[in-house]
């Protein structure tokens, strides 16, 4: 499919995008100053180093290990590490992730799962009152809400796998702005505020967040001396480093001290885990995304391959909006049913992610009319916008990462263990602690992802690598339940001939089975396209409007980033989300 051909077809609301991220005062210029002239017989390797990230900081210390030798794993070390640093609102040490790689060399794909786990005392019964019910508060806050974290086992297992600097190279940025400080910025504060009240009960976290006397606020400079010696020691003494000794012992003592119970075997017991992509052709592209614990690949691989029959450029706004909400109603419930972390349950992912099975799904679409869900409910979608980042990376060897790393909630647990700067997260509630009871975005699961010790919860992250004859493109996003929609629509906008920045700009929206309405951004569809959606039995729940569910007021949400290098032309380029404004893509020439 050529992109003239596929621009004829495009909705008028694709079109105006790409016309407002072409314009000048738009437009972030992220191509390498040499790239234009490179002929599609002599690009078999990028020009240049790309990083996208939701952070200027990270995506500099993501360019600048590899401007010293490393390689897009060395970089994706040093971005990971430094977001850390810098978006405790988002992820961090305490935190988890998943890395999918490409490693050029070789042709093979890797994902890298480090989700967190639950520890050995996590059982279901711990996350109800004293009447029976569910404990909200033990399931989103303080130390019944905290896995052991995931992602410095991860920047072990690829600094020395797939790296080609020390560990201590590639976390040397994170460190040296974790002592300096960095200036926090407007979603920092902002996102504190909302939870100031959790983050202030924990003598740990005043420690770090009240360090001056009080809350932090736009503009103050951030410093965490406890995290970067922690960060130091990992470096030193990988592993051990931060699964033993000294940081190990103040992470058992600090959940402990709270009422938890974590023990040093816990942290000694957790390793990442290795896992084959899911893989699967799309039109003209191979789609490699990520595997269970994420439900994000088998929900896409069903999404698409509902949908490929169409010929979605060409239909009008509703017309398609409708097919795609279809797609993501029925590849939602089965996520609900089916899947969970699969060393703990038998998931039947070749069924599926099996064209017969979509087209199984495909033939109870009635494209003229909404299928009702199985389950209804009136509550809105919850919004996470802000909780989990993404970063999006391609080197000038044509190695390539996508990873999506995340706390869960803002700021995660709300729990700095003393002395450590580390913020647990909170994704115990990304388990199905009761049965057919949502979490805290409204999904829900039952027995494929109840807490085990040892086991992962679920995840929406989705790191995702597109690839046709012509363009590579690395994408992903945060976004809760909503992330597997963004990269749905994500892809799609590649597919309809957008470039890195357009497809980070598109407008999104989002249907989850349950509840049984599609959620949008306040400039998703036109009067008329939402008019035709309700015509067809759609529940639409837009910004501002009350009377059909929305919150009364305009909101965005997500922060896509994402890198594309077009093999044909030669460039190297690179969308970071608008939405954000302390992102970053940036392209550097390829050293000479």
């Amino acid at each position: 499919m050529t992109r003239a051909r596929t621009l004829a077809g495009l909705p008028a609301l694709l079109l105006s995008v790409l016309l407002l991220t072409a314009a000048p005062s738009c437009a972030r210029d992220v191509r390498a100053p040499d790239a234009a002239a490179t002929t599609a017989q002599s690009a078999a390797t990028p020009p240049g180093n790309a990083v996208a990230s939701a952070h200027a900081l990270a995506t500099e210390a993501g360019l600048a290990v590899m401007r010293e030798g490393g390689n897009a794993f060395d970089a994706a070390i040093a971005t990971s590490a430094v977001l850390s640093v810098v978006e405790p609102i988002s992820s961090g040490l305490g935190g988890g992730g998943f890395f999918l790689l490409h490693d050029a060399a070789s042709g093979r794909d890797i994902f890298v799962d480090a989700r967190e786990t639950a520890p050995a005392s996590a059982h279901s019964d711990r996350y109800r009152t004293a009447d029976g019910g569910f404990d909200r508060d033990r399931a989103e806050n303080g130390p019944w809400s905290a896995g052991i974290p995931g992602l410095p086992a991860a920047f072990v297992h690829i600094a020395e796998r797939y790296g080609a600097l020390p560990l201590s190279q590639s976390l040397a940025p994170a460190i040296r702005i974790a002592e300096e400080g960095f200036p926090v910025y407007a979603r920092f504060a902002r996102g504190y505020q909302s939870r100031r009240a959790v983050m202030e009960r924990y003598s740990g976290t005043r420690a770090v967040f009240l360090a001056d006397g009080r809350a932090p606020e736009a503009g103050d400079i951030f410093r965490q001396p406890d995290l970067a010696r922690t960060l130091r020691l990992l470096a030193e003494r990988g592993f051990d480093g931060f699964y033993g000794g000294e940081t190990g012992a103040k992470l058992v003592a600090g959940v402990n001290s709270e009422g938890g119970e974590w023990t040093a075997a816990d942290l000694a017991a957790y390793r990442v885990v290795e896992r084959t992509p899911i893989r699967f052709r799309y039109h003209d592209w191979e789609v490699v995304t990520a595997p269970p614990p994420s439900s994000g690949g088998i929900a896409m691989a069903q999404m698409l391959q509902i949908l490929e029959p169409y010929d979605l450029p060409r239909l009008d706004d509703a017309a398609r909006t409708h097919l795609v909400v279809e797609s993501m109603r029925r590849a939602f419930r089965d996520r609900t049913f089916y899947l969970g972390d699969p060393d703990f349950v038998t998931i039947p992912q070749r069924t599926l992610t099996s064209r017969d099975y979509a087209a199984g799904l495909r033939a109870t679409i009635n494209p003229e009319k909404a299928t009702p869900s199985d389950l209804l409910s009136g509550s809105v979608t919850p919004l996470e916008d802000e909780e989990t980042t993404h970063f999006s990376i391609i080197d000038a060897a044509g190695n390539r990462a996508a990873v999506t790393q995340t706390v869960n909630l803002l700021f995660g647990s709300g729990l700095v263990a003393p002395g450590t700067g580390v913020l647990l997260n909170n994704e115990m509630d990304d388990f199905a602690l009761q049965p057919g009871v949502p979490n805290a975005f409204g999904v829900m699961g039952f027995d494929a992802n109840a807490p085990a010790p040892g086991k992962r919860p679920l995840s929406s992250m989705t790191p995702t690598f597109v690839v046709s004859d012509d363009r590579v493109a690395v994408l992903g996003t945060p976004g809760g339940s909503r992330i597997i929609t963004m990269v749905l629509l994500g892809i799609l906008g590649y597919d309809a001939g957008l470039d890195a920045q357009a497809v980070a700009t598109l407008p999104r929206y989002h249907h989850q089975w349950m509840p049984d309405a599609i959620s949008a951004e306040s400039n998703a569809f036109s009067a008329d396209t939402a008019a035709r959606l309700r015509a067809l039995g759609h529940t639409v729940n837009l910004p501002g409007d009350r009377a059909a569910g929305g919150r009364g007021s305009s909101h965005v949400w997500g922060n896509l980033q994402t890198v594309e290098w077009n093999r044909a032309t030669g460039v190297l380029s690179g969308g970071s989300d608008p939405r954000n404004d302390v992102g970053e893509a940036k392209v550097e020439p390829a050293a000479r």
